[in-house]
């Protein structure tokens, strides 16, 4: 996984022979397939392994109105899963403020309408670029898994929807990766937030990005 202390990440491979869940969570996967209540489960797990590595006990995690994952009084998180991989990172609010992680297979997008519709023409030609000089890094792929990230930090900021129009990601060949707003961003430490940094990795058929927002952001051009 990407992301380092103060982050606290437990990933897995596998769906536990023995899932738990509360009777809480029970209710919001009481009619679903069994494919998503793996990954609703599995997920939970992991997050409440990273709460009792930060010395919490064992909490429900239920879907707050968009869908996004209620953390205890304090934290901050993140949760993910596709095909063969799920993920849950948490942090202290004193340490981060907002924190997204999103994992997809590291394979091309399926369908190359996908691609215009997440990307802009700047960044599809930044992405051909980057394919012409390392063809053997599924660059689409990347780009929507970090639009995900982006997202899931932005939403605990303000609430709102983030569509992929507004923010412009610029992929780069050492494991990171900067998203530019197109939107007005919420106001962070006394000034308007611009813009998302993060990083990607490939491994064992997965690509995972994270973007991690401290408690003091960087300023701008630093």
């Amino acid at each position: 996984m990407l992301a380092a202390a103060p982050v606290t990440v437990v990933e897995v491979r596998e769906d536990p022979a023995d899932p738990f869940l509360f009777p809480e969570e029970e209710q919001v996967v009481a009619r679903a397939v069994d494919k998503r209540r793996k990954e609703f489960t599995t997920v939970r797990q992991c997050a409440r392994s990273a709460l009792a590595e930060l010395g919490l006990p064992p909490v429900p995690i239920l879907p707050g109105p968009k869908g996004e994952p209620r953390w205890p009084d304090g934290i901050v998180g993140s949760m993910t899963h596709c095909t063969g991989y799920r993920a849950a990172a948490l942090a202290r609010a004193s340490d981060v403020l907002s924190l997204g992680i999103d994992a997809e297979p590291a394979a091309p997008l399926d369908n190359g309408d996908v691609l215009d519709l997440v990307s802009d023409e700047t960044e599809r030609s930044a992405l051909a670029e980057l394919g012409g000089r390392h063809p053997e890094v599924p660059w689409d792929r990347l780009l929507f898994s970090a639009k995900e990230s982006v997202y899931k930090a932005w939403f605990p900021l303000t609430g709102r929807w983030l569509g992929f129009e507004d923010a412009r990601l610029f992929l780069h060949p050492d494991g990171t990766f900067t998203a530019a707003l197109l939107v007005p961003g919420p106001t962070v430490a006394g000034r308007e937030l611009t813009g998302f940094a993060g990083t990607w990795l490939i491994r064992d058929g997965i690509a995972v990005t994270a973007v991690v927002l401290p408690v003091t952001p960087p300023a701008p051009g630093t």
